[in-house]
């Protein structure tokens, strides 16, 4: 496993978009993460804003570029003809998809902290001079408060499976165009039919289901009774989309030629 590990970083670290790809998961995330901040308003009457999540709403954004940076790196392979070599090389299948995600997940989790990071600094400092106040009954963000450390952690696993779930998915597509397509469909079509449905119990359904609505309730630290799932149930829920997807993928690997 060690060696399947090692050949997946040196492909990885000297594909030319890799590090590209990194630095604009951490630049989007915490550049959309900053404009929220900037655009957030906290009146002398109140608000209903969640800071912390208003903070890490780069991460709707970034999550798309995880899933190019997760897909390519597999499905690229099949567009190559690489992938022949690397089965000839290690020809226990699962091995390969397993040091593939470990590394991928790996890089994915620290560009995921920077990212974050970031985007809790960012509002630490702009949020207070837009009324995120003490005196609105507000502290400012901090780590050392449990539940904005919950949503930064939870964030930044919430990446990592954002990147299992679409590896898992190219290995069972083998296709980029189409790898990418329905993973992105999963994380965005449902928020729109949710908006559509309005209140009903159907659309509180669709989001304990969902894996991006479900799996980002890990960021809320107000209001948290009123969320259609709990924050770590809702993460728990993405990450066993992840597993299926990881599942799947390995067993269309074995059945299908390279």
């Amino acid at each position: 496993m060690s060696t399947a590990v090692h050949a997946e970083w040196i492909k990885l670290r000297t594909a030319p978009g890799t590090g590209w790809l990194l630095a604009a998961v951490i630049a989007v995330t915490a550049a959309l993460g900053t404009a929220a901040d900037a655009a957030a308003r906290c009146p002398v009457g109140g608000c209903q804003l969640d800071p912390a999540k208003t903070s890490l709403t780069g991460i709707y954004l970034g999550q798309a570029i995880v899933v190019v940076l997760a897909v390519t790196a597999l499905s690229g392979e099949y567009g190559t003809g690489m992938i022949r070599v690397t089965f000839a090389a290690m020809p226990g299948r699962a091995v390969v998809l397993a040091a593939k995600a470990a590394v991928i997940a790996a890089l994915v989790l620290a560009a995921g902290t920077v990212a974050v990071l970031g985007s809790v600094l960012a509002g630490r400092l702009i949020l207070p001079g837009h009324g995120f106040t003490a005196r609105h009954g507000y502290l400012l963000l901090s780590l050392a408060e449990g539940p904005v450390l919950r949503a930064s952690i939870g964030s930044v696993l919430y990446l990592g499976l954002i990147a299992l779930l679409s590896l898992g998915i190219a290995a069972a597509v083998r296709d980029t165009a189409a790898a990418i397509g329905i993973v992105l469909g999963l994380l965005y079509v449902a928020p729109v039919i949710t908006a559509v449905l309005g209140r009903s119990a159907a659309a509180r359904h669709l989001q304990q289901l969902a894996p991006m609505t479900a799996g980002l309730a890990i960021q809320a630290t107000t209001s948290l009774r009123s969320l259609p799932i709990g924050p770590w149930a809702g993460l728990g829920v993405l990450a066993a989309w992840a597993a299926a997807a990881m599942l799947a993928g390995s067993l269309l690997l074995h059945l299908h030629d390279a």
